[in-house]
């Protein structure tokens, strides 16, 4: 098979095995080397697929492998932007990315199969991602593919080459890591928040901005491993931050990652962050930093 073939072939499943590589890795930088490391890998075994499986799960079982493997490297420690204030604690999945949703587009409706438990919405917002993050390898694939994708426990077993039993056993323990479904702190009862904490914060409002936390929210700033619990916490962080500095002209531009509300920040016209707001009723339950870099 040519490369134009080849190509033509795997391109309905280009963008869902990218959005697998990304639930498995947490990182939009990482799910696109693994997407490269399995394409190059299918098109080297092509001529040994003998059709026992549909195509679109041969390649989940290419890409998953390369995930697993990527997943036991160790990532480099993060430094902090600036200087901030003492964190309540310092967080885990330091390399954890933002995924634009125009990249959602490219992923087919119909790709979750009957026994999903989750939607498309609940499987990619940032705290679940960053939960699949906190999950032993295995237990994270195997919670994607079965509760994600929708593979029954037979399917997902052949993928993962264990025994149904074991997949069992991971499947329970990757249930009760998950305290709550992603959607449940995400899901806006109040749609004009996003653009009341766009005003407070262009504003430098503190008070109005901090009047829109509930009282356990938290500040994470990914790839630095400072994250801030509460009002008084978050205020002090974002007090010491070049954001506030009256100095420079600070500017919000509305954009959506993760099937959630975000916004970059420009600072005199040049990128400073992508702010992703967690809503949670009519309260913001979490506000995620990230640096210029990662901004749509």
């Amino acid at each position: 098979m040519d490369d134009e073939a080849f190509a033509e072939l795997v391109a309905p499943h280009r963008g869902e095995l990218l959005l697998h590589c990304y639930r498995m890795l947490g990182s939009r930088a990482d799910a696109e080397d693994a997407l490269q490391e399995t394409l190059l890998a299918a098109w080297r075994g092509i001529g040994g697929f003998e059709g026992r499986s549909s195509l679109r799960t041969w390649l989940y079982r290419i890409a998953t492998n390369r995930c697993l493997n990527a997943r036991r490297r160790v990532p480099p420690a993060p430094a902090p932007p600036f200087t901030p204030p003492a964190p309540t604690r310092l967080g885990e999945v330091t390399w954890l990315q933002p995924f634009p949703d125009e990249l959602l587009a490219a992923v087919p409706d119909d790709a979750p199969g009957p026994e999903a438990r989750y939607q498309m919405r609940e499987a990619v917002e940032l705290a679940f991602v960053a939960s699949l993050q906190r999950m032993p390898p295995r237990q994270a694939a195997t919670l994607i593919l079965r509760d994600v994708l929708g593979y029954p426990t037979d399917q997902t077993a052949s993928l993962l080459d264990l025994t149904p039993t074991v997949v069992k056993g991971l499947l329970q323990r990757a249930r009760a890591a998950l305290a709550t479904p992603a959607s449940a702190a995400s899901r806006p009862a109040d749609p004009e928040l996003p653009a009341r904490f766009a005003a407070a914060f262009t504003a430098r409002d503190l008070d109005g901005l901090l009047a829109l936390l509930t009282d356990d929210a938290w500040l994470s700033m990914p790839p630095a491993p400072h994250e801030y619990q509460g009002r008084k916490a978050i205020g002090a962080f974002l007090a010491a931050s070049e954001t506030w500095r009256d100095d420079l002209a600070l500017r919000l531009s509305p954009t959506s990652v993760n099937t959630q509300p975000a916004y970059a920040c420009f600072l005199d016209d040049a990128p400073a962050g992508l702010m992703v707001l967690t809503v949670r009723g009519d309260r913001l339950a979490a506000l995620t930093r990230f640096l210029p870099m990662v901004v749509p």
